[in-house]
């Protein structure tokens, strides 16, 4: 794999037996390290460490700064409080998102934006287009790497080697400068597994150590490396979205069920219109969840039918680690979207029964 970039923990785990990387948008990550249905089981019981220094990281300063991200973004900024942080899209003008994002305060006039890899250019360029020149955003994916520590012995493993207490920080809380072996990273309680779990912004040369103490220290606690397949899984059945698959600028965020991350009454934003014709007129597709009644796995892009017309496709599909059960995520014609339709996958030219069913897949107990 050629010319494809790595993160700065590659030389702490890109030599490791057992593991596997891939071109995963031109960086080459990792997929799995032990394989993805034990990397799977351990978040869901114990605990696992993602590199996702992949993501990207942007800057936004300056006395206009909120009234700015509450133009581009679709939740409301101004409800945010220093060290809270909230899920939000950028949208077009026509409702389509250009991506899904994490805003974090850091101040009144202090943001912090965390953004897909894959769209770290579009979203800067989108960004830039319509900032006034009083906002001053700076670009620092490059400085900043970012592990995932996710899983219910997450807390107990981050309090065994911090002397800040993160085990009570509530969900969508950060706190800045939290000593971890040596380093000082900005640690959230946020993931995308489904899970309880932390989120670790340091600097990109001081990642490694952490990586390595972290897998060190949470070794008697269960803690194992997991790759991009298990993230994909975990995220898949706390049906958590992925750009590309459940959004994209052809897909809107009321479509992909994530009406309550647009806040239509706060005031104008970009694609504020657009989405609010489309809540008054009906939502014309929706995202269900649906499972395979004949053998088979659902993948994406597999057409769905119902009463024998193409309704739809499947956006991510698979067999569930946690449940055992042939599951898929499918954005279908609203009117086939009610809990317990019956509908028809189609895979390798032949029809195959399922029917839509509740989602998530899966929540944790707490």
């Amino acid at each position: 794999m050629t010319n494809l970039r790595r993160t700065s923990l590659y030389s702490s785990y890109g030599t490791l037996p057992g593991v596997r990387c891939i071109d995963f948008g031109g960086w080459e990550l990792p997929v799995q390290f032990s394989g993805i249905q034990k990397e799977h089981e351990a978040v869901r019981q114990l605990a696992g460490l993602f590199d996702v220094s992949h993501m990207g990281e942007f800057l936004v300063e300056g006395g206009e700064a909120q009234a700015f991200l509450q133009q581009v973004t679709t939740n409301d900024v101004r409800q945010l409080e220093p060290g809270q942080a909230q899920y939000s899209l950028l949208c077009y003008p026509d409702g389509g998102v250009v991506d899904d994002l994490l805003v974090y305060c850091k101040g009144t006039e202090r943001y912090m934006l965390v953004v897909n890899a894959s769209n770290i250019d579009k979203d800067w360029d989108w960004l830039i287009r319509h900032a006034p020149a009083s906002v001053h955003l700076q670009n620092v994916s490059d400085d900043i790497a970012l592990l995932a520590l996710q899983g219910p012995e997450a807390a107990h493993i981050l309090a065994a080697v911090t002397d800040t207490d993160m085990a009570n920080l509530p969900s969508f809380r950060f706190r800045e400068n939290v000593q971890l072996f040596g380093a000082k990273a900005l640690v959230s309680r946020t993931g995308y597994t489904g899970e309880d779990g932390f989120e670790m912004y340091l600097p990109a040369a001081e990642a490694p150590a952490v990586w390595e103490g972290l897998l060190r220290s949470g070794e008697p606690h269960g803690l194992v490396p997991a790759g991009l397949g298990a993230r994909d899984t975990l995220r898949f059945e706390a049906r958590l979205p992925l750009y590309g698959q459940e959004l994209s600028a052809t897909i809107s965020p009321l479509e992909a069920g994530l009406g309550f991350f647009v806040k239509l009454g706060k005031g104008d934003f970009i694609g504020r219109g657009a989405l609010q014709r489309q809540k008054e007129q009906g939502i014309p597709r929706k995202l269900v969840g649906l499972e395979l009644l004949d053998r088979g796995i659902p993948r994406a892009h597999y057409p769905v039918f119902a009463e024998g017309r193409h309704i739809g496709e499947v956006t991510t599909g698979t067999q569930s680690p946690t449940l055992k059960r042939n599951l898929g995520l499918a954005l279908v014609d609203s009117r086939f979207s009610a809990l317990f339709t019956p509908l028809e996958v189609e895979i390798r030219g032949k029809r195959l029964r399922a029917e839509v069913v509740a989602t998530p897949f899966y929540k944790r107990s707490h």
